[in-house]
């Protein structure tokens, strides 16, 4: 019987690396297989399957039925509907033998229940067209065998009993090992065209970055300067802050997050520089992506901060001096009723005048 490993790459790579024309793409470009099994105990068992070629999900297992999904439209011409069918069936004997012979060494070498299985494997593809494949295994979330493609051997990640079992449990098949051999070594290349191929449009599709700069006082003594930028794919992206027009160098102010992913399939990333208030300097905030060609995106900050100040100086100065004026004539008002007679008409006169001052106020 062979090992899970070994119809664990062989199933998936030929679910997902199909033979076809070489595209003509530049660039380099990887494909990974990926497959989560959380062992709950000896009888249940959650496994999530998922194939991506760069960050593009191709398709994935159902938990339930163990059924192909197919993620791109253009993936499932790629092969008639009855291969697909006998994948399909493949697919469903390799977890079931998968799922078997990792509950048996678990209860032959006693390890507690539950734990996680991790596989991952793939190759990339240089320009040159020669690639290099690779392939790991991972327990309860950290790394536990890698696979050396140039010796056919496994390797260690974490020296313990229960990793040199399976070390060693590995390594005695020869018929995996040849396949493996044939799989990294020949196959790789060719296998990986065809969704290059097909995928064509999804790989040269390219959203142009969106970015803006604002300012952040967590002190008085500190001013935080914020560029966000966000929209853009494919993922690679430069973002710099410029300092009277010189790149500001790696150091304590300068913060950039790593690239998040967006729900649109987009990503974004923050990068922050932390200056003195009113320092004299000029900040732009410069951003480099595929989508803007030779060019960039050049955001200055601008610091805005004195202007609302001198204003509301100003309101409040004309503020003060329209109720001391209007207190004055108020005052005159009132003094020069007390000393004409009360049929006089210059009181009303007086409050029009009062009420056009402050209205022109």
């Amino acid at each position: 019987m062979q090992s899970p490993c070994c119809c664990l790459l062989s199933l998936l790579l030929h679910l997902f690396l199909l033979s076809g024309t070489w595209a003509n793409l530049e660039g380099t470009f990887t494909i990974r297989l990926l497959q989560t099994t959380t062992f709950q105990n000896t009888s249940f068992v959650d496994m999530e399957g998922l194939g991506l070629l760069e960050d593009i999900e191709l398709g994935s297992l159902d938990k339930h039925t163990w059924s192909i999904h197919f993620c791109q439209p253009w993936v499932h011409p790629a092969l008639p509907r009855a291969d697909w069918d006998t994948i399909e069936n493949l697919i469903k004997i390799y977890l079931q033998q998968f799922n078997h012979l990792i509950n048996e060494g678990a209860v032959q070498r006693e390890v507690p229940y539950p734990f996680v299985v991790q596989c991952t494997a793939g190759c990339v593809l240089y320009p040159n067209r020669t690639s290099q494949a690779f392939g790991y295994v991972g327990y309860n979330g950290q790394d536990f065998l890698s696979f050396d493609t140039k010796n056919i051997t496994w390797t260690l990640s974490q020296d313990t009993e229960l990793s040199r079992y399976v070390q060693s449990f590995l390594q005695n098949y020869t018929a995996f090992t040849e396949l493996l051999e044939i799989l990294f070594n020949d196959t790789c290349v060719d296998d990986m065209e065809v969704l290059l191929h097909y995928g064509r449009a999804a790989l040269e599709r390219q959203e142009l970055p969106l970015a803006t700069v604002f300012a952040r006082t967590p002190s008085l003594d500190q001013l935080l300067l914020v560029c966000h930028v966000t929209g853009f794919y494919p993922r690679p992206i430069s973002v710099a802050w410029l300092r009277d027009g010189q790149e500001v160098p790696p150091g304590p102010a300068l913060n950039t997050s790593t690239i998040l992913p967006n729900a649109d399939l987009t990503y974004q990333l923050r990068s922050v520089l932390a200056v003195a208030p009113r320092d004299g300097h000029s900040y732009v905030c410069r951003v480099r992506h595929r989508s803007l060609g030779t060019r960039s995106l050049l955001i200055p900050w601008e610091n805005r901060s004195a202007a609302p100040t001198i204003s509301i100086t100003i309101a409040v100065l004309l503020l003060v001096a329209t109720a001391f004026a209007g207190g004055f004539w108020w005052w005159k008002c009132r003094r020069f009723s007390q000393e004409t007679p009360q049929h006089s008409t210059e009181t009303p006169y007086c409050s029009q005048r009062l009420f056009l001052f402050l209205g022109s106020g």
